[in-house]
């Protein structure tokens, strides 16, 4: 710890100084109970905190201390204090238009779907365009996807494009179908495909790859929209005690609005940011790696995507899904990935590529494993830089092994697994469904998770991901058949998963993910041990204190 000593002269006493050891700090963080990440067990404390530093962690200060050190003390009369909690895959921009937007996320049924969009739309004027986000049918009483036709009852003079909450799939109504040139003679594009019914008709669901045939049609949001979403984002974030976020994909457009935001001091959480692949990623590869100083938004790494999702059938298997008659598809290009990858462990650049079937994960291994053999014979690589597979959820045993051998880190989100509960089995039937959402076997065998939420997909809770970590049920307590809760996590394993393993994989480990003096100040305070209370009793409890780089950004 860092001290400094304040000498005071009395003029009522001898000549002679008087020492009185002050702590060095501006926030102090006064009896809470403190777990610094490194044990299961809480002690009863103080932390303090200088600029952007922890400089004292330990037993709870005396008044004295307090009364001398001139920082804001706040009181936690017991609550309990987390390493900052850090999402480690959550697109933010996504998570504020999901805030302004049409947002159809948590509705139950088909049904009520519609109606949400039939009472938008009386709002519109004719001709308007109708964009909406987050539904997921895992829930739903039908047990179908919506089509055009459901739209087309209601919409014959407005263009409607519905995202589905994994953002792998959108439904359009007939219009969108007829402006876009989209009809039955149309192929499928490369990583993507047009579902059509059985005499051959477009049914106006677009999946993966798809999307781009009617993305020019959409009216394009202006730079003020995007800056107004990422500041929504980053304020929901951090009102739920969420101290980082690594974002997975995005542009050098929307760097130079956070930026903006930062140089505003509205960044109130800190930002690790992957560019998308494609013309981002080839400009990343030039530059190199954008460390900032500060530590709060760096950009070291490029989303790239393999396949699509489970619940839209994109992910790419290695057999045919247990409920379709197809294996998913491919989204990278061979000719254009594999140089990417050698560039990028030339430039000490990340990857972090999504992969969710047991096929799209095997690919990326293995050209994984490709890369990183030639840069070794080239000597132009050593050690491990620390590659993610983004999501890893539908893993051989033979692979999960790979992931060991390679240094690779799977990236993956606990409400995942709590959410497709609902319809994995039916996608992949009980044999496959061993090998999915393994986050035991995983760490069995040495791994660690960087855990995120994939907000906007799934709400981006830190509670809903703890809960889903070690519960492994979801949120009414239901797990149904096969769905091998022998994979859920111990209480420290869960936090690890979302404070000291996000920063081993975004390569902030010394500076941050445990509590200790010299780390940057970032701290979740919470009003219920959630390391101890029933699991359900997680969902119930709220965070009443975010610090944020020894500031306080959100208090209840």
């Amino acid at each position: 710890m860092f001290r400094t000593f304040l000498f005071i002269i009395s003029i009522y006493a001898p000549a002679s100084l008087a020492a009185i050891e002050c702590i060095e700090a501006d926030l102090i963080l006064h009896k809470g109970n403190i777990y610094t990440g490194n044990g299961e067990d809480s002690f009863v404390g103080s932390i303090a905190s200088k600029d952007s530093n922890i400089t004292y962690v330990g037993s709870s200060l005396s008044n004295s201390d307090l009364a001398c050190s001139g920082a804001e003390v706040i009181n936690l009369k017991g609550n309990y204090v987390f390493p900052g909690f850090v999402d480690a895959h959550a697109h933010l921009k996504g998570i504020g238009y999901r805030e302004l937007t049409l947002n159809l996320q948590g509705i139950s049924s088909l049904s009520e779907t519609l109606e949400v969009v039939r009472n938008y739309l009386l709002k519109q004027n004719p001709g308007e365009w109708v964009i909406g986000r987050g539904w997921i049918d895992k829930v739903w009483p039908e047990k179908r996807f919506p089509n055009k036709q459901d739209l087309d009852a209601f919409s014959p003079d407005n263009p409607i494009v519905l995202e589905r909450a994994d953002g792998h799939a959108v439904v359009v109504n007939s219009l969108v179908l007829k402006l876009a040139g989209i009809d039955s003679t149309t192929k499928d594009p490369q990583g993507g495909f047009i579902e059509k019914d059985q005499d051959g008709e477009p049914t106006g669901l677009l999946v993966d790859m798809a999307m781009n045939l009617i993305a020019d049609l959409i009216p394009k949001l202006s730079r003020d929209n995007d800056k107004q979403a990422f500041l929504e984002g980053i304020n929901r974030n951090v009102s739920l005690g969420w101290t980082q976020i690594h974002v997975p994909g995005g542009t050098f457009e929307d760097i130079s609005i956070l930026n903006e935001i930062k140089s505003e001091n509205n960044l109130l959480q800190r930002v690790y940011f992957m560019v998308s692949d494609g013309e981002p990623a080839d400009r990343l590869l030039e530059m190199g790696p954008i460390i900032d100083p500060e530590n709060f938004l760096t950009v070291r790494a490029i989303k790239m995507y393999a396949d699509g999702a489970l619940g839209s059938r994109g992910a790419a298997l290695l057999e045919k899904y247990s409920d379709y008659d197809g294996k998913g598809v491919f989204i990278f290009l061979e000719e254009e990935t594999k140089p990417r990858l050698s560039k990028a462990l030339k430039k000490g650049i990340q990857i972090g590529t999504h992969a969710i079937g047991d096929h799209g994960n095997r690919v990326v291994l293995d050209w994984y494993e490709e890369a990183f053999t030639n840069a070794k014979k080239n000597k132009k690589f050593s050690g491990s830089p620390r590659w993610r597979i983004e999501h890893s959820q539908n893993i051989k045993p033979v692979d999960q092994r790979r992931f060991v051998e390679l240094g690779v880190i799977p990236s993956m989100q606990p409400s995942h697994a709590i959410g497709d509960l609902h319809f994995a089995v039916d996608r992949l039937g009980l044999e496959r469904i061993n090998d999915a959402y393994a986050w035991r076997n995983l760490i069995d065998q040495g791994l660690i998770i960087a855990g995120g939420t994939d907000a906007p997909v799934e709400i981006g809770d830190p509670r809903i991901e703890f809960y889903a970590a070690v519960a492994r049920k979801d949120v009414d307590g239901y797990h149904g058949e096969g769905w091998n809760l022998d994979q859920r996590l111990s209480r420290l394993e869960a936090l690890k998963m979302f404070t000291i393993w996000p920063a081993i994989a975004s390569f902030e480990e010394d500076i941050k993910g445990t509590i200790e003096v010299g780390k940057l100040a970032d701290f979740s305070v919470f009003d219920q041990d959630l390391m101890n209370i029933p699991e359900l009793k997680i969902l119930e409890s709220n965070n009443i204190l975010t610090v944020v780089d020894g500031r306080v950004v959100y208090q209840n």
